[in-house]
């Protein structure tokens, strides 16, 4: 996926979520909770977009 696409999505989502967070009226709880699960789902994103998360997946500590 080129650099471009992802800062392009990277500020959609960005953006997205300052607008859901400013003008949605909703308890700061829930806020809390919809900010972590989209940061943890972009994470994810990033990751698998750049390749890196089957290396995350599948990552085994030898003892």
């Amino acid at each position: 996926m080129p650099l471009l696409n992802l800062v392009v999505v990277l500020i959609v989502v960005g953006v997205a979520l300052y607008l859901i967070n400013r003008y949605i009226p909703m308890a700061s709880s829930i806020k809390t909770i919809l900010n972590i699960v989209v940061v943890v789902a972009v994470c994810v994103w990033l990751l698998q977009a750049v390749g890196l998360w089957s290396s995350v997946t599948n990552f085994r500590i030898k003892g």
